[in-house]
């Protein structure tokens, strides 16, 4: 299936942000960071804040870099907070997990996050200029396709994130797409459905699907960002590490060979969409797709990159968790910002095969 080794490695630098005593917004924990450049070009995340009774915001905070090397980060406050109707519930709210992919094209840093709602998580959208305001473009909307039998819009979807520049879509339009994780189990919304899955799909295991917008439609209007279409299944689980489930991380990156993606594999047991989970394993993963068509899966890694061998990525919130969300580079070397144990955000220098420095 896979007709090229995998290239990439990922090595660990140390935690960069741990939860600030005496904050109430961090007292569950500070994890799953976005990032991006503000217009001084000063390195940002953009971490997932989690308060008393898993209530999570996303904070701003400069990186501090040190010979090249990022080693801490200066808070500069809260960016956006569950404060509509449609990211709370009656008994949870939350904006959680932003993935932030700056789009040249369209001169906006696009968010993609998860609405802890009254009916559970939903993707959403927001944009912004310079990643301290943000417009709420509202929760993500696929188009109905009867060939799938059913409609994406009933799912829970988690670990959306947009690639930066144009690609080719299926119908041959220049296109936006993104990355998304349908969640098949409609028992979490009404209890007794169970899990349904669109006709033709290989696998009832939670996987990566990519969907895709016209981009002279985004274009004429940014709030078309919501309206995804041509969906297809990308890749499930294949590998132990991945068992249970697998979903997307860091927004895609461009390199010789494709587009690289990095991703996390699930093992153990899931309980309730709704729980903070206590039985899995999520480690990192990677795949490359075809740098013309992105549909296509040409390299994947066998064995995780990252799993949780640390105290930090052990013993936390939700324990033995790594979970890669954001990539920068630095002086020329590429950083992968991560979540530890949904309780601190670590950093892992990424490295082509046999080109690591000591």
């Amino acid at each position: 299936m896979h007709t090229t080794p995998f290239p990439y490695e990922l090595t660990r630098v140390g935690v960069i942000m741990t939860p600030e005593e005496g904050n109430d917004l961090e007292a569950e924990g500070v994890l799953n960071p976005g990032s991006g450049h503000t217009p001084d070009g000063a390195l940002h995340l953009l971490p997932r804040l989690v308060a008393t009774g898993n209530v999570s915001r996303v904070g701003l905070a400069r990186v501090v870099i040190e010979d090249g090397v990022p080693v801490g980060v200066e808070r500069e406050g809260v960016v956006l907070e569950p404060d509509r109707g449609w990211e709370r519930g009656a008994h949870n709210a939350g904006v959680e997990d932003p993935r932030v992919t700056f789009i040249p094209v369209l001169g906006l840093h696009v968010m993609t996050y998860v609405a802890y709602g009254p009916l559970g998580p939903r993707t959403a959208i927001a944009t912004s200029s310079d990643l301290r305001e943000w417009t709420r473009l509202g929760p993500a909307l696929f188009d109905y396709d009867d060939s799938l039998d059913m409609d994406l819009n009933l799912f829970h979807n988690k670990d959306t994130v947009f690639f930066p520049e144009p690609v080719t879509a299926p119908d041959g339009t220049e296109s936006l797409a993104v990355l998304h994780r349908p969640m098949w189990d409609l028992g979490e919304t009404k209890p007794g459905e169970g899990i349904r899955v669109p006709e033709g799909v290989p696998d009832d295991r939670q996987s990566i699907w990519i969907s895709f917008i016209p981009l002279a439609e985004v274009l004429a209007d940014p709030r078309t960002l919501v309206r995804w279409g041509q969906h297809r299944f990308l890749a499930g689980p294949e590998f132990p590490f991945e068992a249970v489930k697998i979903g997307g991380g860091p927004p895609p990156l461009r390199v010789d060979e494709g587009w690289l993606i990095l991703h996390h594999g699930v093992t153990g047991v899931i309980n309730s969409a709704f729980a903070q989970q206590q039985k899995v394993n999520y480690a990192a993963g990677g795949m490359i797709l075809d740098g013309d068509d992105p549909t296509k899966v040409i390299s994947r890694s066998p064995e995780p990159l990252l799993f949780a061998e640390t105290e930090d990525e052990r013993s936390g919130i939700v324990p033995n968790v790594v979970f890669p969300t954001a990539i920068e580079t630095i002086d020329g070397v590429r950083f992968v910002f991560y979540g530890m144990a949904d309780s601190k955000i670590g950093v892992a220098r990424l490295d082509r095969r046999g080109a690591a420095t000591a």
